[in-house]
């Protein structure tokens, strides 16, 4: 890979990194309860519920941080780019789709296949499950 396009990517993982910043600033100071936020049962659900959509969010903000500071590692050592699973360079075209991506398309794939199997080997019940009425 070039070194204009490693600057590239670490410009854009830079700039990602910043809005994750604001981001954490912005929700923090919106963050609050009141006594009136919890003036009946509609509005402590309501409270519950943003509260919980609020958690999930930053727990994927903080995840999109690690990769992001782990994708600038990769860019600091020379292995931004390369498969983590097979070593071969990752297509440009997908890492320009998804910077943050480690692995090339062949073993991705292989690993949501993986991933659809039951952990002793059989397919998932869920999947591909036909139904049977018995009449």
């Amino acid at each position: 890979m070039t070194h204009e396009l490693l600057n590239r990517f670490k410009i854009h993982f830079e700039q990602e990194q910043q809005k994750l910043s604001l981001s954490r600033v912005a929700a923090n100071a919106e963050f609050h309860l009141s006594k009136d936020d919890m003036l009946d049962d509609v509005d402590m659900t309501s409270v519950e519920l943003e509260t919980g959509m609020r958690i999930r969010l930053r727990n994927r903000e903080a995840l999109l941080g690690k990769k992001i500071q782990e994708a600038l590692r990769k860019i600091q050592d020379g292995t931004f780019g390369e498969c983590e699973t097979c070593g071969e360079e990752i297509e440009l075209k997908r890492l320009e789709a998804r910077p943050i991506t480690t692995m090339c398309v062949s073993c991705k794939e292989e690993a949501e296949r993986l991933e659809s199997l039951h952990i002793d080997g059989r397919k998932h019940k869920s999947l591909g499950r036909k139904i049977r009425f018995v009449g």
